[in-house]
């Protein structure tokens, strides 16, 4: 669907000024659950470690009162005339005492990924953004846009002004999706609100560029507006929450660069040492499409049982497929028709020794002599 020849650059009034090639990434294999993977375990090295203080519920001087005296064996603080002497303490039951297997700051908290992996979810996400069905599916209000990808002229990125950069989206269509994050914004539920992150709200645009000449600075302060460099490309902020499809905005000079940073098919990246694109195992991976294609459905219905030229395509059982058992074994037709055959001798039997009447009922002479 992403691999069509080229894509149009818009400028600032949202007009087609010129095109461009497609970049090979674009027609990348989108693997969601290899990306899933990597953002899980890359999202973890943003964590800060955390832990109880060592001490923590051994604050106090407390001894066990022993047995004997119809009291738990628990730790009590000694003393007295306050409310605390003779409290329980230490334990994790008690009040003001230790957390049950405290937690420590050499927990693994950061997890390590190899290159080439993170390399191929970064490919996957970029590839998923350039497929309209998949951006709308993740929420993006991009109805009223001319085409996906979308690249800008360079002119933007010498933007530094707010009011700028608004014009341009608004141009392009691309702001109902800013309006779309601005709603969004709500109280965060829960202790989240008082630790420096009180609100929360959708994700809008990403807009990557290739050099900062004020494009930063222009849309920096619009709501769900992020912005990250061409050679700084982000699998946290291309597919945010491990789903992919997010929406973009390229300028001219970064959608040059990707061909460069990633290479193609048949030349090797000139920035990644090493690295080709990943190949798709299948050419078209729409299942459905692929079965119900006229190749395979003439193969389907022209072959048969006796067919000899090419394999029968569907499998059929031979416990339950009289066809299919009569050729696996030919005595089977034989064995069950002598089956059969002795049933209905059976039963013929059962009904003629049900039809005959009892010999004591006969002879009235036997039931007088029971009788006397």
């Amino acid at each position: 669907m992403a691999a069509r020849p080229t894509v149009n650059v818009r400028g600032v009034d949202g007009a087609a000024k010129g095109s461009l090639p497609l970049p090979a990434v674009f027609t990348a294999p989108i693997r969601p659950d290899v990306v899933l993977q990597i953002h899980t375990n890359i999202a973890k090295n943003k964590r800060q470690p955390y832990a109880v203080a060592t001490n923590a519920g051994h604050q106090t001087s407390a001894e066990s009162w022993g047995t004997g005296r119809a009291v738990a064996r628990i730790p009590r603080v000694g003393g007295g005339g306050t409310h605390r002497s003779g409290q329980a303490a230490f334990g994790n039951m008690a009040r003001g005492g230790h957390m049950f297997a405290p937690t420590k700051v050499w927990r693994r908290w950061f997890v390590k990924t190899n290159q080439n992996q993170r390399r191929f979810a970064t490919v996957s996400a970029l590839a998923a953004t350039a497929l309209p069905s998949l951006v709308l599916a993740r929420g993006h209000r991009i109805e009223q846009i001319e085409e996906v990808p979308l690249v800008i002229a360079n002119d933007v990125e010498s933007y530094t002004k707010t009011k700028e950069a608004v014009a341009v989206l608004k141009a392009l269509n691309a702001y109902e999706d800013v309006v779309k994050v601005s709603n969004s914004r709500k109280v965060r539920a829960g202790v989240g609100k008082l630790r420096n992150r009180r609100h929360t709200q959708r994700r809008g645009p990403l807009v990557i560029y290739n050099e900062d000449n004020g494009i930063v600075k222009a849309f920096r302060n619009i709501p769900g507006v992020e912005l990250v460099s061409v050679h700084r490309l982000n699998l946290l902020q291309l597919a945010p929450g491990g789903h992919v499809g997010r929406f973009v905005i390229w300028t001219e000079g970064a959608f040059e660069q990707l061909d460069k940073i990633f290479g193609t098919y048949d030349v090797a990246s000139e920035v990644k040492k090493g690295f080709r694109l990943p190949v798709p195992k299948i050419a078209n991976p729409d299942v459905t499409r692929l079965i119900n294609s006229d190749e395979i459905q003439s193969v389907v219905k022209e072959a048969g049982p006796k067919q000899t030229k090419r394999p029968f395509t569907q499998k059929k059982n031979p416990l339950r497929n009289r066809g299919v058992l009569f050729r696996l074994n030919p005595y089977a037709q034989a064995s069950i028709r002598n089956e059969l055959r002795q049933q209905a001798q059976r039963q013929a039997g059962k009904l003629k020794k049900d039809k005959r009447e009892p010999r004591v009922e006969k002879d009235a002479s036997f039931l007088e002599l029971l009788h006397a």
